[in-house]
């Protein structure tokens, strides 16, 4: 019984230190678009976080965290000795929010999901042998963190050529804008609210029927559409702006839309990467209290909130270092291309958390602001600063590796 308190207050710190790291880092990848285009000061980005990510983390965090928790690590190898699989999660979420810690001091807007996973495989490695991870769903895994910048950047590319066409390109582009606006919006919060009850209600015990999760999303997305077109036709021109730059107050209009899909990005980062802190967190309390393992029991709900609350304290007081990496120096960011990023983004990590598949932000982010700079032309990115941010991913699964293999054998020592 003291060891089993031991464990789940070890568990709980650590999972904590963790979920501080993934506000630190990636969620400051979430709300750099929004911060660096000049849509949200770093204060309403903070509000945004606050509640979203909170939300997306209690309401839709079950499904990846239960691929983070049991699909990485053959239960087999550890049945005879749980105790192993709980030291190796302690040893991962020290690991993995210890590099965080270093990443975002030094402004790296490095992958929470490759910290988390390469932290479990390390452990995995030596602690059971090789065979003991899952490496067909590592593999997967992996080709996700390919496949989801490459969708993300030609999603961005595509919305905002769609703004340009729509918009940007046309006669009188502010009339067009208030047009079109509330059709964004209407689009981004349907789809964002299908995902969510499709997904994210059953955590909480709704359950509603397919044609009822339909007509909620669209009578939600209809509402907050109609709600966005009041706030955009109020926007005054501002004559002086537009003698200085012609799209001036389309720009102002689409700061509007990216409080919108500011919101959406946050949501859709909480329900995905607050499983990389609460996976291994429920796979502990799991072991400590039943001493079974691999079972299937639902994620308690104290973790969830556990990990929504880590995430946004970790933004609040560590986020600004990310920020200043990524909110301006891959390519110069308006609302209208931030709007087009997020917008992408948070499809892109929505639909993959909905199918417990654990992606990742930061690669995601990165991928759409580079189709919307690629929108431009390739003279529009800063090539070195993303030759730096590649490099820093390419560091990130050995470091955390290595880092868990270290702490591992320190807890077990320590605690055995």
């Amino acid at each position: 019984m003291e060891d089993q308190l031991i464990f789940l207050v070890l568990a709980a710190a650590f999972g904590l230190f963790m979920a501080w790291g993934i506000g630190a880092n990636d969620v400051a990848n979430a709300m750099a678009t929004s911060i660096g285009s000049g849509a949200l000061t770093i204060r309403q980005a903070l509000l945004v976080a606050a509640i979203f990510e909170f939300a997306g983390a209690v309401l839709a965090g079950g499904e990846v965290t239960s691929t983070i928790r049991r699909d990485i690590v053959a239960s087999s190898y550890v049945v005879g000795e749980p105790e192993l699989l709980i030291y190796g999660m302690l040893a991962a979420l020290l690991a993995a929010g210890t590099w965080l810690l270093v990443a975002s001091r030094m402004g790296w807007p490095v992958s929470t999901t490759h910290s988390i996973v390469g932290a479990i495989v390390g452990f995995a490695v030596v602690a059971l042998g090789i065979d003991s991870v899952e490496w067909a769903r590592v593999g997967t895994i992996v080709a996700s963190w390919v496949i989801s910048p490459l969708i993300a950047g030609v999603i961005a590319y595509f919305i905002f050529n769609s703004i340009q066409w729509s918009i940007l390109l046309r006669p009188d582009p502010l009339v067009c804008a208030r047009r079109y606006a509330p059709l964004y919006i209407f689009v981004t919060v349907t789809l964002i609210s299908l995902v969510t009850m499709f997904k994210g209600l059953s955590h909480v015990g709704f359950a509603l029927s397919t044609m009822e999760c339909y007509v909620v999303a669209l009578c939600f997305g209809a509402v907050v559409a109609l709600i966005g077109r009041w706030f955009v036709l109020r926007i005054p021109v501002d004559e002086k702006a537009e003698r200085r730059f012609h799209y001036a107050t389309v720009e102002r209009v689409f700061a509007v839309l990216m409080v919108i899909t500011a919101c959406s990005m946050a949501f859709a980062h909480g329900s995905n990467d607050v499983a990389n802190a609460i996976g291994p967190v429920a796979a502990i309390v799991s072991v400590a209290q039943s001493g079974v393992v691999g079972q299937d029991a639902p994620v308690p709900i104290w973790i969830l909130l556990l990990g929504g609350a880590g995430i946004v304290i970790g933004l609040a007081t560590y986020g600004r270092h990310v920020i200043a990496t990524v909110g301006g120096r891959i390519t110069a960011l308006t609302p209208t291309r931030g709007f087009s990023a997020e917008l992408a983004a948070a499809f892109t990590i929505v639909f993959a958390s909905g199918t417990g598949m654990p992606v990742s932000t930061t690669h995601t982010l990165v991928g759409a602001v580079l189709g919307v700079g690629m929108a431009r032309g390739i003279s529009a990115i800063n090539l070195n600063v993303v030759g730096r941010i590649f490099v820093s991913w390419m560091v990130t699964v050995p470091a955390g590796a290595l880092l868990s293999i270290i702490f591992f054998y320190l807890l077990k020592w320590s605690l055995s």
